[in-house]
């Protein structure tokens, strides 16, 4: 009777394991995506992962405990107005001659005029910029001749203008548009520009950008606060490997506040030596999801690392776990409790609380929550099946316990790694258009450009217009303090 009861847990828990793989499966293919948290099932599903018998409907009301924010004015929302700094056409609409004359016989007076504004936009269109070079001779020796120097240019002899390059790497890398359409698109304004030939500006201009990259990496490695991230990507021509197989682009961001930036390194696999190759010598948090090469970045630096787990990583278990349950459980009830943390992060960023006054208000406020998920998740560990989304939601946060805890150390840590999943996600988007990269140096030519978009967006510069100066100096710069001031965040300080 033992033996056939154990089966038969075994099989149930089989079973229950392959129901919510495939509801999982249909809700990723067929349901929203957003992570929003939506309440889908008050009246239950046919399989749950335990009957929770201690689990309340008050409990659950409990967790979600309201945070004071401070008042303020709702704004009255309406139409935006259009950019000042937008150049401005005017059409005059008058009435005809015979419209000015008055019915009493009275000649009409302008007293005014009511203007509305729309947007209008010119299609682009290519100019071709003829560099003329003065020539001097003497005269008098007939010996001396003397011509007019021209700017060094971003790709010797090439037809391709700074503005052009800047264009391309946008349209690519920000806004996802892959070489053979730009190539269609510059034919359709009457200019043939092969993809090869785009493809080799890219990586022309990744090598005149990389010092730009390498001192990034500096400022990312001067700060006590990083952060790191990774997603795959598929590079038909690599050496030694299959063209279907997976090759893995990191991400690293970091640096003080005013300087903060963002870099992309490329590598083959997903081992977790380029994380530990990147971070040698640093000392300080990191910021990180649960992977374990993060652990193997703290082991191989002498444990001068300090891991900071990601809440809301942990929170996305349990929303596939809520997914599949039957009725509101304890998936729900942390979901709950996790929002509870995410309002207090809100209230601090309300207040504009400095670092030692967030970590006070986190102590007084998160903490208590988060000794009521530890408990929670501590008594109900054991009863929950261990291949079960939620037995997985809750084996993953209590392995990164410590490091969910690690936020409440310091004021200026973030509850989460959002910040480096917001910087990876365009090039998981630009993934998507592109599908792949065709070779190792188009792939790396990437990580160089990403980074330096990324970091130009982190500061709320145009990056066209930064690429289009940078690409414009680069050829002239000489020493490091020169490409110290095409940095990004320098350029803000150059435009103020």
């Amino acid at each position: 009777m033992q033996s056939q009861q154990s089966e038969l847990t075994q099989r149930k828990n089989l079973i229950n394991t392959l129901y919510e793989q495939i509801y999982l499966l249909k809700h990723g293919k067929f349901g929203a995506s957003s992570e929003r948290y939506v309440d889908e099932h008050p009246q239950g599903r046919l399989f749950d992962e335990a009957d929770l018998s201690t689990e309340t409907q008050a409990e659950i009301e409990a967790a979600d405990e309201s945070i004071t924010i401070p008042e303020h004015q709702r704004k009255k929302r309406g139409r935006k107005p259009l950019p000042k700094d937008l150049p401005r056409l005017e059409v005059i609409h008058d009435l005809a001659d015979g419209d000015k004359q008055c019915a009493c016989g009275c000649q009409l007076t302008c007293i005014g005029d009511e203007r509305t504004e729309q947007l209008e936009i010119i299609p682009a269109k290519m100019q071709v910029l003829v560099h003329v070079q003065k020539k001097y001779a003497c005269k008098g020796c007939e010996e001396t001749i003397k011509t007019a120097d021209k700017p060094k240019q971003p790709i010797p002899k090439s037809i391709a203008a700074p503005g052009l390059l800047a264009h391309v790497l946008t349209q690519k890398y920000q806004y996802h548009l892959p070489l053979y359409r730009q190539e269609m698109m510059f034919q359709g304004i009457g200019v043939d520009i092969p993809r090869a030939t785009l493809s080799l500006w890219v990586i022309r201009c990744s090598e005149l950008l990389q010092p730009l990259v390498n001192l990034l990496e500096d400022e990312i490695l001067s700060y006590d606060i990083a952060y790191a991230d990774e997603s795959t990507v598929q590079v038909l021509k690599e050496p030694d490997k299959p063209a279907q197989s997976k090759s893995y682009m990191w991400c690293f961001g970091g640096g003080p506040p005013d300087r903060f930036s963002v870099v992309y390194h490329y590598h083959p696999s997903r081992t977790h030596q380029k994380a530990i190759d990147f971070f040698e010598g640093y000392r300080g948090y990191l910021h990180c999801d649960g992977y374990q090469a993060y652990d193997k970045v703290k082991k191989e630096n002498s444990e001068d690392i300090t891991l900071v787990g990601c809440w809301y990583h942990a929170r996305r278990k349990f929303v596939e776990a809520e997914k599949v349950s039957k009725k509101p459980g304890l998936a729900k009830y942390i979901i709950k409790e996790i929002q509870h943390l995410a309002k207090v992060e809100k209230a601090i960023q309300a207040e504009q609380l400095k670092p030692e006054a967030a970590k006070r208000y986190r102590i007084e406020k998160a903490l208590p929550t988060i000794k009521k998920i530890k408990l929670k998740l501590d008594d109900h560990h054991d009863k929950v099946s261990s291949q079960s989304k939620l037995g997985q939601a809750m084996t993953y946060t209590l392995n990164q316990w410590p490091k969910l805890l690690t936020y409440l150390d310091d004021g200026r840590l973030e509850i989460s790694n959002n910040r480096m999943e917001r910087a990876i996600k365009p090039f998981a988007v630009g993934r998507k258009n592109w599908l792949f990269a065709n070779s190792v140096a188009g792939a790396k030519a990437g990580a160089i450009i990403y980074s330096l978009i990324e970091t130009c967006k982190a500061h709320s510069i145009n990056p066209y217009d930064w690429l289009r100066h940078a690409l414009t100096e680069l050829p002239s710069c000489e020493t490091v303090a020169q490409f110290e001031g095409l940095l990004p965040f320098n350029f803000k300080d150059q435009k103020k």
